[in-house]
């Protein structure tokens, strides 16, 4: 997936964790390392190690220049199993911030996962140190917890079993919130702040600061998304009906309309 940038095209591709060269992998941490406070190699390896795989950003040059990790999971709520998605680490080099590459390179990804289980839900677990990464759910999913306006309250039960799941050790159901503690990786002073006019004219945003007032200090907002068909076909028509200006994104888009009503047609 591609799109113009800077008078470039930036590409996005999947590629399982095992398929990774060490190459790449090094130039992803130094494209992570940028961007938090408290890194190492051994614990950005680590912890990479535990996805199943990355989308990998990269410049018209070829090199890296954002990712996103990714896990494909059950996690049990209620006793019954349920599909998850869990996102890790998502970065982008900020001369890059607004390209939607990585979005619409995951957003095929979920139409493979929905694909491979047809008549069950879908859903996106990722937790949140910085608003952005919370504006990735609440600006393109149409069903997710927590809501600024506290709706879809249900999906709190699968945000608390997959926290219990995967951190035990740091989840606070109460708050609903993951603090990994002072040695944890926040984003650097420079990144992603929130300003008074950002909180003046973004509830969500404003939402976002007041449920995990403690970010700076890396403390976690953990969340879900619901994907159905009905949403996957909404979140291609929002892209299908974008100004000419995006028109490399609207063709992208229709191309992927088209391919899930067929993929729909073979599932059902």
């Amino acid at each position: 997936m591609s799109e113009n940038n800077k008078g470039g095209v930036l590409k996005a591709a999947y590629s399982r964790v095992e398929k990774i060269d060490v190459h790449v992998i090094r130039q992803m941490y130094k494209v992570f390392s940028q961007y938090y406070e408290n890194t190492s190699w051994e614990v950005f390896l680590q912890d990479l190690s535990k996805k199943t795989g990355a989308f990998i950003l990269r410049n018209p040059a070829g090199r890296v220049v954002g990712f996103s990790t990714v896990m494909t999971c059950k996690v049990k709520v209620a006793g019954r199993a349920v599909n998850g998605v869990f996102s890790g680490d998502t970065i982008i080099e900020r001369e890059y911030w607004g390209s939607r590459a990585l979005q619409l390179e995951f957003f095929k990804f979920l139409i493979a996962e929905k694909v491979r289980h047809p008549l069950e839900p879908i859903y996106w677990f990722l937790i949140s140190k910085g608003f952005k990464t919370y504006l990735l759910l609440a600006n393109n999913f149409f069903t997710y917890f927590p809501h600024h306006e506290g709706q879809d309250s249900y999906l709190g039960d699968i945000v608390d079993a997959y926290c219990e799941q995967m951190f035990p050790a740091y989840y606070n159901r109460e708050r609903r919130i993951l603090d990994f503690g002072h040695d944890y990786s926040p984003l650097r002073g420079d990144v992603a702040d929130i300003t008074d006019r950002m909180r003046a004219d973004n509830p969500k945003i404003r939402f976002f600061e007041d449920r995990n007032p403690e970010w700076r200090r890396g403390t976690e907002m953990p969340c879900c998304g619901e994907i159905r068909w009905k949403d996957l076909l909404k979140f291609t028509l929002r892209y299908a009906t974008k100004p000419v200006s995006q028109g490399r994104l609207d063709a992208q888009g229709n191309k992927i309309a088209a391919s899930i009503v067929k993929l729909r047609s073979v599932g059902s």
